[in-house]
């Protein structure tokens, strides 16, 4: 199953803790964005973030890898104290192909994905020719506020930080 990982960290070693899943996943990922420095969204008054995107093809059910993602999470020590908040890590199943999902505890494709720049951008660097549902996600990059895309500065592949 090919599926699209969404990762973020806004507390303590945020390249470190990113690196977990990187090393995860090590032999799973068919593709990875850079690392990028992003606003926070939702709720500003907190660090920005590094996130990056990685595409993955993994055995498991979307529920077991939903698990994996929240086992990552849980070791990472994140607490969810404040909804969009601070957090040491955060796996976000984005998409999942020929897989779709409206079970609230995992929706598929992500219910925000298309409109946070924080996704958009790293997962169009990962493939080009990435789509989210039925549209291009270069179509949808295009679509978002100019002055979002240009707050989202690349940092490099995580091999390189």
């Amino acid at each position: 199953m090919r599926a699209v990982l969404s990762i973020g960290s806004n507390m303590d070693d945020r390249v470190e803790l990113l690196r977990t899943v990187f090393d995860e996943f090590a032999g799973e990922i068919v593709a990875a964005s850079p690392v990028y420095a992003t606003p926070p969204w939702g709720v500003t008054d907190q660090d920005e973030f590094l996130n990056a995107v990685l595409i993955v093809d993994v055995e498991e059910t979307p529920k077991e890898l939903l698990r994996r993602g929240q086992k990552l999470e849980e070791a990472a020590e994140r607490v969810r104290v404040r909804h969009w908040g601070p957090r040491t890590l955060d796996v976000d199943i984005v998409d999942i192909e020929g897989y779709t999902s409206d079970d609230p505890e995992l929706i598929v494709p992500h219910p925000y994905a298309h409109e946070r720049a924080f996704v958009l951008i790293p997962w169009l660097a990962a493939d080009a020719g990435a789509r989210l549902s039925g549209e291009g996600v270069a179509k949808r990059v295009a679509a978002l506020d100019p002055q979002e895309r240009a707050d989202i500065r690349r940092l490099g592949m995580m091999e390189e930080l």
